[in-house]
């Protein structure tokens, strides 16, 4: 074997395992001796340990969750690609995938908000184009604290920043998503990005760099020294002596990124034969991409020489060569003998694209620099053979010997109620958010952020696409596993009121430290919550990402299993928004109204925090009432249909007024505070009088009709115990007024 050279300039293999250098970088005295004396059998050096610390950093290992991530559901008939690949595919017919993913990117955007936020978009773009997949749409789940200081104004308005200008000027456009508000954020905001990509199936492109000989191709921007290392950073536990880690946060670049699509895409298209793999420089950029295309293939080593990778920094280290995350950068191997014919299509569309190395017989992932061999490692031992944990579990004390009875909001004047219901920031329009958003670009949006989901049709099918995210945090604080179970239920009841069907779910778990007992339960309990209702709904976990450590000084955020649903819609005419369409429909509320408050909105508002038992669901009368919703819209016999979720059924009746500024004149069986509960498995619907007995006798007891929509511009709703009186106009203004007022 070659023998490994140290860089000068560098401390020693033995000053790294005297001094304990290799925790600095997240590795802990366990793994360090694993690749001390199971791996290599000699003493890593510099380089060697940072290819280490990033390969087995969380971030990209898993090696936290993959005994969680085993338990979710994954299967199913359409599925074409699911977890392990950059994205995951599932068939829609007519030789056509949807290919989606999403990432999380919190870390990184709790340091430097535009950056962290903006390399977030640009990193989830790569993963669905190196699939062989145009990117037709993204989404952002956003967790910020309640804006009640200018530094939290700041980090709103710089993170809402860096996803419009990146989508916006690559062209893709931002067409839904979540945004929620709560302290349990603070100093750890939750930036989650989710992309919808589609593709002809016999196009699809995996990640793999295989046959001997094969040339390993660098694509698009020179490598710098930002985002050293971010994979590992990302992968610790967040505090204020990490709070000036900039150096860690890549720095993103859209009209490169659009440049390097396109060629990428070009490759793909139009030059299949040359090419054996590609993948996007991601966590742990060169190291990781390079060292998992190597492991894939199977059987197979890897060469590369770090003099010839474009470089924007004088004098960088293999170190910094190999863990920098600079941002719109690409691998490809491709075949021996093609690489002209490759580099050709990349110098055509103003894209830098060299040859770095190649593929080599037997397992050794090698790397040369300045002549000399820098490092030398197996390559499954980087790529596939991190350590795995299986963490100890302890139910939290919060949920030892919690109040089973649910809380009972305090109102005295139903309207006045609602009025601070609808200026609650996490229920409020976020117009002032999306607005900043490109939402239209590439004309394929046909329903726009505003609604339940978004909506993007195929060209030249008589189909679209229903995409949404959600979750909710407070309901997994208070018993994980159905909070877990809520999630995708309600990311399904969002699809199922567009007039789509459920097809697959991708997903960001944000967590806390898998370390501690009672926060690895939380992760264990949200992915088996989660994973019933999957499989409830027919519809498969195909991608994902997780992101653990989710603390600042100790204090983690509530459990956030952000979920990213895709729905398919068999025929345009079938396409469902939430707003009320015309004066003399008849509103209904479709599924059983309990007293479901603990947890809510309104405990939230009237008492400042969350407690209790989490109220009661069902996951199989959940199914039952979604079906009987898509049951009435391809029938033709609903007009609108909005889920019922945050803020309860009073909330919904309102918001489904503003869209056309129409009122209601309505009445129910249920008490004021009812019209609170955030029970599950409930929609507004509105229904033309043509079809009032056809609904009736499809939904049969599972509905209970209100009354009717008006043209007066005026919201009433008598319960039993009271009523809601209110002109939409004044409803609408609180509604939409809130959030801008708070982030002046």
């Amino acid at each position: 074997m070659d023998k490994v050279m140290n860089q000068t300039a560098e401390p020693t293999p033995e000053q790294i395992q005297d001094q304990k250098m290799y925790q600095s970088m997240g590795l802990s005295d366990h793994e360090y001796h694993l690749i001390k004396d199971d791996v290599l059998h000699r003493l890593p050096n510099y380089t060697e340990v940072g290819l280490f610390s990033g390969m087995w950093s969380e971030h990209c290992s898993y090696k936290n969750s993959k005994p969680v991530l085993k338990k979710f559901y994954t299967k199913g008939e359409h599925v074409v690609k699911g977890p392990g690949e950059g994205a995951g595919i599932i068939d829609i017919g007519d030789n056509q995938g949807v290919v989606f993913k999403a990432e999380s990117h919190n870390h990184p955007s709790a340091v430097e908000p535009f950056q962290g936020a903006t390399t977030g978009v640009g990193g989830i773009l790569r993963d669905i184009f190196s699939m062989g997949a145009r990117p037709i749409a993204s989404l952002d789940s956003l967790r910020f604290a309640e804006p009640k200081t200018d530094e939290d104004r700041y980090f709103i308005s710089q993170i809402v920043a860096g996803i419009s200008s990146y989508g916006n000027c690559i062209g893709v456009p931002t067409v839904g998503g979540d945004t929620v508000f709560d302290d349990a954020y603070k100093h750890n905001p939750l930036v989650n990005v989710m992309c919808v990509g589609l593709m002809d199936l016999d196009k699809i492109e995996v990640g793999a760099a295989a046959g001997v000989g094969n040339s390993i191709v660098y694509v698009g921007a020179k490598t710098g020294r930002d985002g050293i290392n971010g994979a590992s950073f990302a992968s610790f536990q967040f505090d204020s002596e990490h709070e000036s880690q900039r150096s860690a946060v890549q720095v993103g670049d859209p009209f490169t990124e659009k440049l390097v699509m396109e060629a990428c895409l070009d490759v793909i298209n139009n030059h299949a034969a040359a090419l054996v793999g590609i993948q996007d420089m991601g966590a742990a950029g060169l190291v990781s991409s390079s060292a998992e295309m190597g492991s894939k293939a199977g059987g197979n080593g890897m060469v590369l020489d770090l003099d010839l990778v474009p470089q924007r920094e004088a004098n960088m280290t293999p170190f910094e060569l190999m863990l920098s995350e600079s941002q719109e950068r690409m691998l490809l191997c491709v075949k021996a003998g093609h690489e002209d014919e490759v580099l050709q299509v990349f110098a055509d569309h103003g894209v830098d694209a060299v040859v770095i190395g190649h593929v080599t017989d037997g397992d050794h992932y090698k790397l040369l620099h300045h002549g000399e061999v820098v490092a030398d490692v197996p390559v499954d031992s980087l790529a596939s053979q991190a350590p795995v944990y299986h963490r100890e579990s302890a139910v939290p004390e919060h949920l030892k010997n919690v109040e089973k009875t649910q809380y009972q909001p305090h109102i005295s004047n139903p309207t006045e109620t609602l009025k601070q219901m609808l200026t609650q920031l996490t229920i409020a329009s976020k117009e002032s958010i999306y607005n900043t958003y490109d939402t239209q670009v590439q004309t394929n949006t046909v329903v726009a952020p505003g609604s339940d989901a978004a909506v993007a049709r195929v060209r030249h099918h008589d189909k679209a696409l229903a995409i949404t995210t959600d979750v909710n945090g407070r309901y997994l604080y208070l018993n994980p596993r159905v909070g877990g179970q809520m999630a995708v239920a309600e990311a399904a009841r969002n699809i199922v009121a567009s007039g789509a069907v459920p097809l697959g779910i991708t997903d960001c778990l944000n967590f806390g430290n898998p370390e501690k007992p009672d926060q690895f339960y939380e992760l264990d309990q949200a992915a088996m919550g989660m994973s019933d209702a999957c499989e409830k709904f027919n519809a498969p976990v195909i991608s994902g990402n997780v992101s653990l450590n989710n603390e600042y000084d100790n204090v983690p955020i509530y459990p956030t299993p952000m979920v990213g649903m895709v729905g398919l819609i068999k025929g345009l005419k079938h396409v469902t928004t939430q707003d009320f369409k015309q004066a003399g429909d008849l509103v209904y509320v479709v599924g059983k109204t309990e007293d479901g408050f603990n947890g809510s909105q309104i405990q939230k508002m009237q008492t400042g925090n969350i407690s209790g038992q989490l109220f009661d669901f069902d996951l199989d009368y959940e199914a039952q009432i979604q079906k009987l919703i898509t049951d009435a819209i391809y029938q033709d016999l609903i007009a609108s249909a909005h889920d019922i979720s945050e803020g309860g059924l009073i909330t919904a009746i309102a918001e489904a007024t503003f869209g056309h500024q129409l009122g209601v004149n309505l009445s129910s069986k249920l008490t004021v505070d009812q019209f609170f509960s955030e029970s599950q498995s409930r929609f507004v619907v509105s229904v033309a009088p043509e079809n009032q007995a056809a609904f009736e006798k499809l939904v049969g007891n599972h509905a209970e009709r209100l009354g009717k929509v008006t043209d007066d511009n005026h919201l009433f709703v008598s319960a039993t115990n009271g009523y809601f009186d209110i002109d939409v106009d004044e409803a609408f203004n609180l509604w939409k007024g809130a959030l801008p007022c708070s982030l002046k």
